[in-house]
C-alpha cells in the first residue's frame, strides 16, 4: 500500500523527529519527504509519501496524539486515482489539452463527465467516448441554471470540478456546495487584470509578459488560493489577438499543472494561500 501523509499545525522544536519515528514503529517506509515552516503564522507543513502496510486509522490516531493540538490538520490519502468533472462553455484548448492526457494516461484521474451550458464541445468528448451533458442557461436565472448543474454533479461524486474555461460567475451557493473541489483557469497573470477580456486589458497596458493563473474557487471574483501560474514574452507588435493566441497556450500547461498538484495531494491550503510541495 502506498499513501500520502499531510500534516498542518502549529509548530514546535522535534516534530519532524516524533513523526518519522511512529512511521518507524509501523514498519512504514518514507518515499518522499518534504516540510516548511512558515515562521510568521508559525505553521509547520509536511508531506511525506509513504509505502508499507497498516491500519491508517491508527497511525493517525498516534500522530495527532504527539502533536497535540485541536488546530492541528492530519490526512492520510490512499495513492489512487481521484475522479474529477469538467465543466467548460465554448473555448476548446483546456478541455482538449486534458481530455488528450487523460486518453494518454497522463492523468492520474478518470473523468467522469463533462458539463457545459453549450453543445459545442459535444463532437469533442464524443471522440474521448466521454458523457457530455448540455445545460443550457438561456431563459432561466443563476440560480435555476446551477440548481440543474448541480443535480448532475451529484449523479457523478468527484473530487474535483474543473473549470476549463467555463465562464459564468459561480454564485456563493454554488460554491460553499464544493468548498475546496473548484480549480479554475484564469486567462490573467493575477492579481493583474481580472475580470473580463484581460488579454485586451493586457495590450492597452502595454505589458511585455502575459501568464495564466490556476486558482482554487472562492466567493472573491479570481481571487482565490493560487495553485500554479506560469509566464510568456509578448512584445510590441503583437495586436490582443495574437497576445490571447500565446495565452492560451499558457492556460492548458498552467491548467493541468495545477491539477496535477492536486491529484497528487501536494496542496496546503490556508489564509487564501498555498503551499506547494
Amino acid at each position: 500500500m502506498r499513501f500520502v501523509l499531510k500534516i498542518q499545525t502549529p509548530d514546535k522544536k522535534g516534530l519532524i523527529t516524533q513523526i518519522t519515528q511512529i512511521i518507524f514503529q509501523f514498519n512504514l517506509n518514507i518515499l518522499k519527504n518534504d516540510e516548511f515552516v512558515d515562521k510568521e503564522n508559525n505553521l509547520f507543513f509536511m508531506r511525506s509519501e509513504i509505502e508499507g502496510e497498516c491500519e491508517i486509522a491508527i497511525l493517525k490516531q498516534k500522530i495527532k496524539a504527539i502533536i497535540n493540538d485541536e488546530s492541528s490538520q492530519v490526512e492520510i490519502l490512499p495513492c489512487q486515482k481521484k475522479k474529477i468533472v469538467i465543466l467548460c462553455t465554448k473555448e476548446s484548448h483546456c478541455l482538449g489539452d486534458l481530455l488528450i492526457r487523460y486518453d494518454s494516461n497522463e492523468l492520474n484521474a478518470d473523468i467522469l463527465a463533462v458539463i457545459s451550458n453549450y453543445e459545442v464541445l459535444k463532437p469533442l468528448c464524443q471522440k474521448f467516448r466521454l458523457p457530455f451533458i448540455c445545460i443550457s442557461h438561456e431563459g432561466k436565472s443563476r440560480e435555476d441554471h446551477e440548481k440543474q448543474i448541480i443535480e448532475v454533479l451529484k449523479q457523478y461524486p468527484s473530487d474535483y470540478i474543473i473549470l476549463a474555461k467555463y465562464m459564468r460567475i459561480l454564485s456563493p451557493n454554488f460554491v460553499q456546495e464544493f468548498e475546496g473541489q473548484l480549480i479554475n483557469i484564469h486567462h490573467s497573470f493575477l492579481p493583474a487584470f481580472v475580470g473580463a477580456n484581460p488579454y485586451k486589458q493586457a495590450y492597452e497596458r502595454g505589458v511585455k509578459i502575459i501568464g495564466a493563473t490556476a486558482h482554487f474557487v472562492n466567493n472573491e471574483l479570481d481571487e482565490g488560493p493560487i495553485i500554479y501560474q506560469d509566464i510568456t514574452k509578448v512584445n510590441h507588435t503583437m495586436d490582443w489577438k495574437e497576445m490571447q493566441k500565446h495565452g492560451r497556450d499558457v492556460e492548458k500547461i498552467v491548467l493541468s499543472k495545477a491539477l496535477n498538484l492536486a491529484l497528487e495531494e501536494k496542496i496546503f491550503v490556508y489564509h487564501n494561500k498555498t503551499i506547494v510541495f
